[in-house]
């Protein structure tokens, strides 16, 4: 009698942890919906902008969370199948699968996490050599694009301030038809307002263009790296439940 009744008593213990690990499954397919969200917002929300960076890091920490995102889905869709069906061996590729994609997503975290730390540095020596040097410049199209594209999205006009186009090559050549700045600093674009630098007419922020972009893309890496490390964390619970359900069968 007491032998039937902790068979039976395993047995409904084993239904509630597949119960348990076919929810967490359900809400770790939506996770991996949640990531591979996130990636996209991040290079399509102005994703204009890297090229304005000099490291990929960003771009490849986006791109990895995509990549996540999408295993995770299809992970999750498995797992449940798998505890549905009981099949054991189903269990057994969603576990590796489950590591594979922690990994994954640790990877992403920790470049976001690392790439923050170094993005104030390369702005400062990398941005306002990019936009002196390749702005308007012939096969620059793209550079030249996203920096008219920043100026009027932050309304800023400058790396720092509106002074640093007196030493572009492009404030200095023929082409810039005496332009004290381009066109894209002026609060109201009119053909050759750059001509006029006064307050009025141009944007004079603080910091210039450095600062507004260094918040942007901080904010963007902060999310990029929760989100990475956090969905990998709550990855631990499903993974216990199925070793749990296996020693249970």
């Amino acid at each position: 009698m007491g032998s039937l009744y902790k068979d039976e008593q395993g047995d409904w213990i084993t239904v509630c942890l597949k119960y348990l690990l076919f929810i967490f499954n359900f809400l770790f397919w939506m996770g991996g919906g949640v990531v591979m969200g996130v990636g996209i917002w991040t290079l399509v929300d102005k994703g204009e902008y890297l090229s304005l960076l000099a490291s990929s890091t960003f771009a490849v920490s986006a791109c990895i969370l995509i990549l996540a995102g999408g295993l995770v889905m299809v992970t999750g869709f498995l797992g449940c199948c798998a505890v549905i069906r009981e099949q054991r061996s189903c269990l057994s590729t969603y576990f590796f699968c489950l590591l594979l994609i922690f990994l994954i997503e640790l990877v992403a975290g920790v470049l976001a996490y690392v790439y923050y730390q170094a993005l104030s540095e390369e702005l400062k020596q990398h941005l306002s050599k990019t936009m002196t040097e390749n702005y308007a410049q012939p096969g620059k199209e793209s550079i030249t694009q996203s920096v008219d594209r920043l100026q009027q999205d932050f309304k800023c006009c400058g790396s720092n301030n509106s002074f640093d186009w007196m030493h572009s090559v492009y404030i200095m050549s023929p082409e810039a038809e005496k332009r004290l700045v381009p066109d894209s600093c002026c609060k109201t674009i009119t053909p050759q307002c750059g001509k006029r630098d006064h307050p009025s007419n141009i944007y004079k922020v603080e910091g210039g263009c450095i600062t507004k972009l260094e918040q942007f893309l901080a904010d963007h890496l902060l999310i990029i790296g929760a989100v990475g490390i956090g969905v990998a964390c709550l990855q631990v619970s499903p993974a216990l439940l199925r070793c749990a359900v296996q020693l249970k069968g």
